[in-house]
């Protein structure tokens, strides 16, 4: 390492390390990092003081390894120097790309995508072979590119022989996975916890493998290869235990047994080829296979867990719950959901103003900044420089808005009575509590976008209302009814400054809520 070129990790990527529940016995590496910088925790206390280089003094506890500067890891070797730490690794299950950067953003240092969870989120069907390998690379893409931990893809059983495989298999590496997972059901295949598992013969089954050690060769790439057997449940313990050693043989990185029925089993398999990691699956809410906790699994010899249906799970129960509440007449309660400001700053709002402004002129600002809020009237936009009091180099810029652009004649004279424009609608909500919900006044020539703002009137045709109300001398109100939340919606037309009385309000009308 060349000590003029070191980084050491952030003060949150450090956060995130020491409020990590194992962190004591556990070593985490940086996927920003260049050439895979880890955090380490140690169990004495540092005796020197940290280099000049280091950021922050470490906790008693841990200590800082910096990284060399170089070409950034790729993904595939980011989750190789996962493998090769200490410790068990967690990786929850995404299937999109929100999804992917909450357990991005929870600190975990990779994640799995779920094809259960991408079949039910995408296409609203169950895990029965339905979702396509198309379907799947376009999903893993959008996955991929969402977050900066490594991602571990669903290749279900490669979609078909040995080319189909080798043809998968170089899809997820176009399309960013640091690993595939690949399994040995016929076709159509299906969840490994669900009846009926078939799988291939041995000799179809390690020719998957072989073929996506192949691709990985061809391709150029490092992708690690995740060899799943479902012949626990479709033939017996000691058919899947023999699988799982031909597939070390065949190239492997990693060896996952589906739907193991007993700690013994899962003991069993770890003994198996013990220099390749094991992965296990801990199937959520009543699966085949027994759930232990993370230290229970790194004492029987696992390296990978996966959590395939925590986060589909919750939302759906999330989602039922939302719905009941709405069907009610209410929203959420607070608790439940995240504020506004806290969904903006997940999504990446904050991040997007920030790096907007790089690319901000200097001249001008933004219309949205200029502007007047009043968007129905001329407004002059000026330069720096003319509010410097210099004379301007650049020429004043006069926004014409519809209500003004059809105040004049053809003949260039005004006219302020001309066109639809020349009327304003004033549009009232009242709740059924009696709490003014909106009241708002728009030219009536946005007709179009009033749905927008209320789409209760969706299918009114206001056009017909107003053109019938065309010789009223002052307002009228158009329409007065509720909706089927119970609010009061109250349409009035003010025909220009003809529809104010003496003192320059509007009209008083009969029934509408002033």
């Amino acid at each position: 390492m060349n000590p003029s070129s070191s980084l050491v990790i952030s003060r949150d990527q450090a956060l995130s390390v020491f409020n990590h529940p194992f962190s004591q016995s556990h070593s985490f590496p940086l996927s920003n990092f260049k050439n895979g910088s880890f955090a380490c925790p140690i169990n004495y206390a540092p005796t020197r003081k940290p280099k000049s280089q280091t950021l922050f003094t470490a906790p008693k506890r841990f200590q800082v390894i910096t990284g060399c500067l170089g070409e950034r890891s790729s993904p595939a070797k980011t989750l190789r120097q996962i493998l090769e730490s200490p410790g068990v690794h967690q990786g929850p299950a995404c299937f999109d790309g929100l999804s992917a950067k909450l357990v991005e953003r929870a600190g975990f240092q990779y994640c799995f995508t779920s094809g259960f969870s991408i079949s039910a989120a995408r296409l609203g069907l169950p895990d029965t072979g339905f979702i396509s390998y198309g379907e799947m690379v376009d999903q893993g893409q959008q996955i991929t590119q969402a977050v900066s931990i490594p991602v571990i893809g669903d290749g279900d059983n490669g979609y078909g022989n040995a080319m189909n495989v080798k043809r998968t298999v170089k899809g997820f590496i176009r399309a960013g996975f640091a690993g595939i997972l690949l399994e040995d059901q016929v076709s159509p295949k299906a969840c490994g916890h669900t009846q009926g598992r078939k799988v291939v013969s041995r000799e179809e089954a390690i020719m998957r493998i072989k073929a996506a050690v192949d691709a990985r060769k061809e391709s150029g790439s490092d992708i690690v290869i995740v060899a799943r057997t479902d012949s626990r449940q479709a033939l017996s313990l000691e058919e899947s235990l023999w699988r799982s050693r031909a597939f070390a043989d065949a190239g492997a990185d990693v060896l996952f047994i589906d739907a193991l029925a007993s700690k013994d089993e899962m003991k069993a398999f770890c003994e198996v080829s013990p220099l390749v990691p094991k992965m296990a699956n801990m199937l959520e809410g009543g699966g085949k296979t027994p759930i232990l906790t993370p230290l229970e699994l790194e004492e029987i010899g696992y390296k990978l867990v996966a959590y395939p249906l925590s986060l589909m799970g919750v939302s759906i129960q999330a989602m039922q719950d939302s719905l009941t509440a709405l069907k009610g007449g209410r929203i959420p309660p607070p608790g439940s959901m995240p504020s506004f400001e806290e969904i903006k700053e997940i999504l990446g709002f904050n991040k997007y103003y920030e790096e907007e402004k790089r690319y901000a002129t200097s001249n001008y600002q933004l219309y949205g900044d200029r502007v007047s809020s009043n968007a129905y009237r001329i407004e002059r936009v000026r330069d720096d420089s003319e509010q410097r009091g210099q004379s301007p180099q650049d020429p004043v810029v006069e926004v014409i808005t519809p209500d003004v652009y059809s105040n004049y004649r053809a003949d260039g004279s005004r006219d302020p009575f001309s066109g639809i424009w020349s009327r304003t609608l004033r549009i009232k909500i009242t709740g059924r509590d009696g709490i003014e919900k909106l009241d708002v006044r728009v030219p009536a020539g946005f007709l179009e976008g009033i749905t927008n703002i209320v789409p209760a009137l969706g299918g009114v045709n206001i056009k017909a209302l107003l053109d019938d109300a065309a010789e009223e001398v002052g307002g009228k109100v158009l329409l007065d009814f509720k909706d089927t939340m119970g609010d009061r919606i109250q349409v009035l037309v003010i025909s220009g400054n003809c529809g104010r009385d003496h003192r320059g309000g509007e009209p008083k009308l009969s029934g509408f809520i002033p």
